[in-house]
């Protein structure tokens, strides 16, 4: 069996996925389950996953439901389910990671405690200019390349360091929050069964620092390696995101740290008996 499942999430993105799993055949750990979770792409995104299915050590597992608007919380359930490992990594299908972004996780996991990690965010004209070239020679992690390929220099290049001793330190010194964040947090799947998976009341905003957030109210802390573990975020369109929706999440999350919720009621306890 494997070690580690890893979670990636995806909706009608598949130029963006490709590169994604690219990212995912040249990792220096090979020995991990890979799942798409995916909120009801069409038939395009599993023919890419078919291409796929060859490149990697174990098969990749794709679950899917069908297309009824921003369902994030409710993939992500299933997936949790049909994970067989009992570390779980979760990312995003936009998301490419370094070559050693499982094995830092594996390296850092530590019973107790989830894994926060952030992302390096890229415009539109970055985005679009990496090729499957430049994923397998790992020039699109390295400040040169972006700078030269329209990225403005920022302070926030730093995060691409691959000085461990820095990256600690950085990790040690950053004022941002260690939460639980859906493009690179990782935990023990019993952790996330203990506390119901996601809240299915959720649509998008916060749904992810929700489940952190009860997960704390369980005793299970946070490790921040945000300058450890790497990945690139590429450009897209929110069309999800709406004012309505943020309100109402933040109402559950406000009522949730009152009340120290632990398990909400709207979770994955609904498909363990009955996998989907």
């Amino acid at each position: 069996m494997s070690t580690i499942s890893i979670i990636l999430t995806t909706y009608n993105s598949e130029t963006w996925l490709e590169k994604v799993l690219w990212g995912y055949t040249l990792q220096s750990y090979t020995d991990f389950e890979l799942i798409i979770a995916d909120d009801g792409s069409t038939n395009q995104t599993k023919k890419l996953i078919d291409k796929f299915q060859t490149k990697f050590k174990n098969p990749i597992i794709h679950v899917w439901q069908k297309d009824e608007g921003f369902q994030k919380t409710k993939i992500l359930n299933k997936a949790i389910i049909k994970a067989s490992c009992e570390y779980i990594l979760f990312s995003d299908g936009d998301c490419i990671p370094r070559n050693d972004f499982v094995s830092t996780h594996l390296k850092h996991m530590k019973k107790g405690s989830f894994l926060s990690g952030g992302y390096f965010k890229l415009n539109d004209f970055v985005s679009n200019s990496i090729s499957e070239i430049d994923i397998k020679n790992q020039s699109c992690f390295q400040t040169k390349w972006l700078l030269e390929n329209g990225l403005k220099w920022n302070f926030k290049l730093i995060k691409l360091t691959k000085n461990t001793f820095f990256a600690y330190f950085m990790n040690w010194i950053t004022p941002t929050k260690k939460t639980f964040n859906g493009h690179n947090t990782s935990c023990f799947k019993e952790d996330l069964i203990a506390v119901n998976g996601f809240n299915e009341d959720m649509k998008y905003g916060g749904l992810d620092r929700e489940i952190g957030e009860r997960l704390f109210h369980n005793n299970i802390r946070s490790k921040q390696i945000r300058y450890s573990a790497i990945c690139l975020h590429l450009n897209h369109n929110r069309n999800y995101a709406t004012k309505d929706n943020w309100q109402k999440n933040n109402a559950i999350r406000q009522f949730n740290k009152q009340n120290k919720v632990i398990a909400i009621q709207n979770g994955l306890s609904k498909y363990l008996n009955n996998e989907t």
